[in-house]
């Protein structure tokens, strides 16, 4: 593949205001980081669920966000059930999160062999027939693994991301899902110069699961509930003639492996009406989630906008 210079691409760079003393807790944390990469994970897994109890104690609005998701969402959960869900949920995500600094400082046979596909089939020949492929994935706790296991492997990712706040961890994130190659774009540049590197051969890798307002969506079935929905996927599969490949990256704690679930593509999509497409997203985010849960990040701001201008939070 020829690259050619996009002025589109996120590419934030190291520089030396990194060093300025109100960054030295950030490099202590990274610090930390590093070392917990070089940990056993079975170790770090019950750091994970020492922290987390502690965390659930003192109610927070993550905490409360998550637990008014996962009611909405599963009614039919006793209470026991859904507060069981919601310790794990949360220990699932310290588990990643303590470990995530494999993905930069660990060498690549390490982290190949921390992830397994669950269902390649549905994805590894449509690559090899140089299908033009958009991974919709939802916003799980591994979120970062598939795409960085992908590009680690010769496939050229693209993706969409938001800046993070802090501009060091804002690089580091940068460099670690870098490292292998591919074009990441921040939300501000549009839809456009993402579509462009489908059509040039590029694996999109694609969260349209957040609530991006009304005004951006529409109301259809999620689980128990009605969710506002991002009503351009279909348009963005159309333009990019593009097949959606549902995928879920899950983490277990039993292994130690990251678990990469791969459903065939999406039937039928896009069908060319929006409410249509949108619910077949949420159907396929539900296939996904339904048999683990835990894996999906209930703490954010999911069901933020609700039917009729009501609030949830």
């Amino acid at each position: 593949m020829t690259e050619k210079i996009d002025k589109n691409v996120y590419n934030p760079t190291f520089q030396w205001a990194f060093l300025h003393p109100k960054y030295w807790p950030t490099w202590l944390g990274i610090g930390f980081a590093i070392i917990l990469a070089f940990i056993p994970f079975r170790l770090r897994d019950k750091l994970a669920a020492k922290i987390v109890k502690l965390v659930l104690k003192k109610p927070s609005g993550g905490i409360k966000r998550a637990k008014l998701n996962i009611a909405t969402c599963f009614p039919e959960k006793s209470e026991q059930e859904q507060q069981k869900l919601l310790e794990d949920t949360y220990i699932t995500g310290a588990q990643v999160m303590l470990g995530f600094s494999e993905l930069l400082v660990r060498s690549r046979k390490h982290n190949e062999k921390r992830g397994i596909f669950v269902g390649g089939e549905n994805l590894f020949p449509l690559l090899e027939q140089k299908e033009n492929i958009i991974i919709l994935a939802p916003h799980a706790w591994a979120i970062d693994f598939p795409a960085i296991l992908l590009a680690s492997r010769g496939y050229h990712v693209t993706t969409m991301m938001k800046p993070q706040k802090n501009p060091i961890t804002d690089w580091l994130m940068h460099v670690q899902r870098m490292q292998y190659g591919g074009k990441i774009y921040a939300r501000s540049a549009g839809i456009k110069p993402l579509i462009k590197a489908i059509k040039e051969g590029y694996l999109a890798y694609y969260l349209p699961d957040e609530d991006h307002g009304p005004q951006n969506s529409v109301f259809v079935p999620f689980f128990a509930t009605q969710k506002a929905t991002l009503k351009g996927f279909g348009k963005l599969a159309r333009l990019s003639k593009a097949k959606v490949v549902p995928m879920l990256p899950s983490y277990n704690s039993e292994t130690g492996q990251f678990e990469i679930i791969t459903l065939p593509a999406i039937a039928d999509f896009p069908s060319g009406d929006e409410e249509t497409d949108a619910r077949a997203m949420n159907i396929a985010i539900e296939q996904l989630v339904t048999e683990r849960p835990e894996q999906y990040m209930w703490v954010l701001n999911l069901l933020r906008s609700r039917p009729g201008g009501s609030r949830l939070y």
